[in-house]
C-alpha cells in the first residue's frame, strides 16, 4: 500500500475541501441574514409612492366632501351653543380655534374624514368614509422610511461584505497553516534522508538517518541505513586490506634484507670459533653461542614476517563452527592446564563458509591470547551464535581487559619483544578472516576481560562441506 501517496491525497483534500466547505457555510449564513438591498430600495420607492397616493386621496376626499357640503348633498350634524357642554372634543377645539373650517380624520385608524364648518353660532359637521385608515397608512409609511434610513446610515452592506471577507480569509489562513505543518511533517524525513545522502557523498560513511515511520520514506531510510552500514564495513575492510598489503610489502623487503645480513654474520662467528686458540676457547664458545642464539631469534622473527607477507591459498568450504571450537579448545587445554575453559554452543548455528585452516589459525591465536591474558586460575569462554545473518564465534577471557590505547592499534602489525610473541598474531588473524569473507571485531567481555567476535559468512547448500569434530 502506497501510504505516502494516500497521505498526500488526504492532506490535499483536507486543505481544499475544509476551507471550501467553511466558506460555503459562511456564505449561506450571511445570505440568510443579509438584508435584501434591492427590496429595501423598492420599499423606499413604494413608501414615497404611497405617501403621494395618500396625499392625493386626502386632497380629493376633501374637495369632494366640501363640494357635497356646499351643494347640500350631505346632511350635517349640527352643534348649537346651547348643547356646548356635550360637544365632542374635536368640535369644541375647532369652535375655540376661531377657524372658519377644518378637516380632520376620525373613526377607526383615521378611516373617516370630517369637515367642520362654522355657521353663525353653530358648528356643522360633515363626514365621509375614506375606505382606508389614513393613520395606519401614515404609520406604515413612516416605519418604512425609518428602516430605509437605518440601512442607509449604518451601511450594513459594507459590514456584511467585510465580515464575509474576514471569515473566508481566516478559514483559508488556518487551512494554509495546517497544510504547511503537515507538509513539514511529511517532507522532514525526506530532507533528513537527503542530508544523509549528502553526508555519505561527502565521505562520511557513518552517517545514519533516524527512521520515524513505516511508510515508503521510512523503508527508504531503513534501506539507506543498512546500505550505509554495509558500505562502511566494506570500506573499512578494503582500507585494512590495503594497509596489510603495504605492510606485507615492507615485511618482505625487511625479511630479505635482514636475512642477507644474518647469514654472513653467523658464518663468520662460526669461522672465528673454529680458528680460535685453545686457551680462550671456553669464553669464545660461550660468546659465540650467545650471538648464535640471538641470530636464531632474529631469524624466527624474519620467518614470522615472511609468513605474514605471504599470501596463503584460500580454499573455502562449509565448516562446522561448533566442532571447530570444541576441537581447538581440546587441543589447547593440555597446553594451559592452569586455565578453565567453557564452551557455549548454539544448536541453531549454521555451517560457516570459510577456509578451515585459516579458521583454525584464527581460533588458535584468539584462544592463546586469551589464555595468556587470563593467567593462572583464569577462565576462558568460547561461544557460537548467529549475528546479522552471519555465523559468530566469540572468545572471552577473565583477564585485565584492553585499554583504549590498545584498542586503537589492536589489529595493526607491530613488533613485540615478548619471548613468545611476534606482534603479528591479531593482524594475521584478521587478515585470514577478511580473506574468508568475514571479519574480527572487539566486543564487551562477558568475563570481565577482553572479548573478540569472529564473523564468517553462512554456507549455502551448494558449498562443499569440511567439518572437524576433533
Amino acid at each position: 500500500m502506497n501510504r505516502l501517496r494516500n497521505r498526500l491525497i488526504l492532506v490535499f483534500l483536507a486543505a481544499t475541501l475544509a476551507p471550501l466547505g467553511a466558506t460555503l457555510w459562511v456564505t449561506t449564513t450571511l445570505l440568510k441574514w443579509n438584508p435584501n438591498y434591492s427590496a429595501v430600495r423598492q420599499l423606499d420607492a413604494q413608501a414615497g409612492l404611497l405617501r403621494s397616493t395618500g396625499l392625493e386621496l386626502y386632497q380629493r376626499a376633501r374637495a369632494d366632501l366640501k363640494q357635497q357640503a356646499d351643494a347640500g348633498q350631505l346632511q350635517p350634524v349640527k352643534f348649537t351653543e346651547a348643547g356646548r357642554t356635550g360637544w365632542p372634543a374635536a368640535v369644541r377645539e375647532f369652535a375655540d380655534s376661531g377657524a372658519a373650517e377644518k378637516f380632520a380624520f376620525d373613526g377607526d385608524e383615521g378611516g373617516q374624514l370630517d369637515y367642520l364648518v362654522r355657521r353663525n353660532a353653530e358648528v356643522w359637521l360633515y363626514s365621509t368614509t375614506l375606505g382606508v385608515g389614513m393613520d395606519r397608512l401614515e404609520r406604515q409609511i413612516r416605519d418604512a422610511g425609518a428602516l430605509s434610513n437605518l440601512v442607509k446610515e449604518s451601511d450594513l452592506q459594507r459590514g456584511f461584505l467585510l465580515t464575509y471577507i474576514l471569515l473566508a480569509a481566516l478559514f483559508w489562513l488556518v487551512s494554509l497553516a495546517v497544510l504547511v505543518f503537515l507538509a513539514h511533517r511529511i517532507s522532514q524525513p525526506i530532507q533528513s534522508l537527503t542530508a544523509g545522502l549528502t553526508q555519505m557523498a561527502g565521505g562520511k560513511l557513518n552517517a545514519r538517518v533516524p527512521a520515524s515511520s513505516d511508510d515508503e520514506v521510512g523503508r527508504a531510510i531503513q534501506a539507506f541505513n543498512g546500505m550505509a552500514a554495509r558500505l562502511q564495513a566494506t570500506t573499512e575492510r578494503l582500507v585494512t586490506m590495503r594497509q596489510l598489503e603495504g605492510v606485507q610489502l615492507l615485511a618482505r623487503k625487511m625479511a630479505h634484507e635482514v636475512k642477507n645480513s644474518l647469514t654472513p654474520i653467523r658464518l663468520t662467528v662460526e669461522e672465528m670459533l673454529a680458528r680460535h686458540s685453545e686457551p680462550d676457547r671456553g669464553f669464545m664458545e660461550q660468546a659465540a653461542q650467545i650471538v648464535v642464539d640471538e641470530i636464531e631469534t632474529l631469524e624466527r622473527r624474519v620467518r614470522a614476517f615472511s609468513q605474514y607477507a605471504a599470501e596463503p591459498p584460500v580454499r573455502p568450504g562449509a565448516v562446522d563452527v561448533n566442532g571447530l571450537l570444541q576441537e581447538r579448545v581440546a587441543f589447547l587445554k593440555t597446553a594451559h592446564p592452569e586455565v578453565t575453559y567453557e564452551c557455549r554452543l548454539s544448536e541453531a548455528a549454521p555451517l560457516a563458509f570459510a577456509d578451515q585452516d585459516l579458521a583454525k589459525g584464527i581460533l588458535t591465536n584468539l584462544l592463546e591470547n586469551a589464555a595468556e591474558a587470563a593467567g593462572e586460575g583464569g577462565r576462558i569462554l568460547g561461544s557460537t551464535s548467529v549475528q546479522d545473518a552471519r555465523v559468530a564465534i566469540e572468545v572471552h577471557d577473565s583477564g585485565p581487559g584492553l585499554s583504549e590505547q590498545a584498542r586503537d592499534s589492536l589489529f595493526q602489525p607491530t613488533i613485540s619483544f615478548k619471548k613468545r610473541g611476534m606482534g603479528l598474531g591479531l593482524s594475521i588473524a584478521r587478515r585470514s578472516a577478511l580473506l574468508s569473507g568475514g571479519d574480527i571485531v572487539v566486543v564487551k567481555g562477558e568475563m570481565g576481560g577482553a572479548g573478540f567476535r569472529v564473523l564468517l559468512p553462512v554456507a549455502t547448500d551448494g558449498d562443499e562441506t569440511h567439518t572437524d569434530r576433533g
